[in-house]
């Protein structure tokens, strides 16, 4: 029993040492024990005290509930009357909108669908318009297309300008001042002939060269320009030096001749750009002119025409006013003798009123049974309020 069972550090552990310290440790667990199953009975105690209090409280806390849920089902039973109620004027509310809404929306799809099918309408109105628009520029571009295939041919070309030349001298002049493709002594044929009162003829030419102004207009570069320009004004001077070789015949024709350019634009081109060849033209005795200048020329010579008749009815023309003359002297000579008939007329008639005054006062006189009075010897008297029916003679040339 004293035997040493280990040692700690210089200290030996023996048995008894051991079991003494066992039996302390045992002593000490015991103790402890017993005070915490004493703090355990105390507080448990204290529990159960706390929750009977809370027992008490939550019993107190559930009657308030109570009486809370009781307060708030009679609340919410008011709150679902006062709901029901405001629902159902909703209700009304709601459908009576929804039904003014639904006649709004009525009539505004009714106005909607009347101007969507007026616009149609009006739609369907342009794209007819538009349609004959289209077809119309559809001719036009057909119309254009030809007279481009007419210019592009040169004898095409010159048959244009020959209608438009003779469309322009008919509309102008009377027949007989004019003659197409005339024939002079030399054997030349001109175009057209214009009959001027002396007899002799104004020549006009409707050919141009258009090739060269139309290479100007294709023109990118500048020398393909000066090519351009310088054919141009070489074709047009040749064409000046033909017609000016050609149709001006001493003695026979006038001493200027025309040459048509059939369009109004190349004329303008060729008089803004080539004063040279103009001046160079005029010199020659040749005059270029557009369908307006030609026009106005036309004009000119038909006054110039119309003064040459004149002149030679000049003698006719006064034989005719002599005539006039004599009428007018013998249409005198009746007035006044229409005016002597006149007086004889209102002589005799106021020779008929005193008569008539006569026998209105023998008829009194009957009417009163006096025949005392005697009726003045009748004379020439004025009858009041009678006026002449010729106050004066005419006089001559009134």
């Amino acid at each position: 029993m004293n035997e040493i069972i280990f040692t700690a550090g210089d200290w030996p552990v023996r048995t008894v040492d051991a079991l003494i310290g066992f039996g302390v440790l045992a002593l000490i667990l015991l103790l402890v024990i017993a005070i915490v199953i004493a703090r355990g009975s105390r507080r448990g105690a204290e529990l159960a005290m706390a929750q009977t209090i809370r027992a008490d409280e939550l019993e107190e806390r559930l009657s308030q509930m109570l009486r809370a849920q009781s307060e708030a089902s009679g609340r919410v039973d008011a709150m679902a009357q006062t709901l029901a109620g405001r629902q159902a004027e909703m209700a009304r509310a709601v459908n009576e909108r929804l039904d003014s809404v639904t006649h709004r929306v009525g009539q505004s799809m009714e106005h909607t669908t009347r101007n969507t099918m007026e616009s149609l309408r009006a739609l369907h109105e342009r794209l007819g318009i538009i349609d004959s628009a289209h077809k119309n520029l559809t001719d036009l571009t057909t119309q254009v297309t030809t007279l481009r295939d007419v210019l592009a041919n040169k004898q095409s070309r010159g048959a244009f300008g020959q209608a438009r030349m003779e469309a322009i001298v008919q509309d102008g002049l009377p027949k007989g001042s004019y003659e197409f493709q005339f024939t002079l002594s030399t054997g030349k044929r001109p175009d057209c002939v214009v009959f001027l009162p002396d007899q002799r003829p104004l020549c006009i030419d409707a050919k141009f060269p258009l090739e060269a102004m139309t290479a100007l207009h294709d023109a990118r570069t500048d020398e393909e320009r000066r090519v351009a320009t310088q054919r141009l004004r070489g074709d047009v001077m040749k064409h000046v030096s033909d017609i000016a070789e050609k149709y001006l015949v001493t003695g026979e024709t006038q001493e200027m001749a025309l040459m048509f350019v059939p369009s109004e634009s190349v004329y303008a081109e060729i008089h803004d750009g080539f004063d040279d060849v103009i001046q160079k033209a005029y010199r020659a005795r040749v005059v270029l002119v557009s369908p307006s200048l030609l026009m106005l020329a036309i004009q000119v010579m038909q006054q110039i025409m119309k003064d040459a008749r004149m002149r030679d009815a000049a003698d006719q023309i006064q034989t005719e006013v002599i005539k006039l003359g004599d009428d007018l002297g013998r249409l005198r000579d009746r007035v006044l003798k229409l005016q002597k008939h006149f007086a004889d007329a209102n002589e005799d008639v106021r020779q008929i009123l005193i008569s008539a005054d006569k026998i209105e006062k023998r008829a009194g006189r009957i009417e009163e049974l006096d025949f005392s009075k005697t009726d003045a010897p009748e004379g020439p008297r004025l009858v009041a309020n009678t006026p002449e029916l010729f106050p004066r003679k005419l006089q001559a040339g009134e």
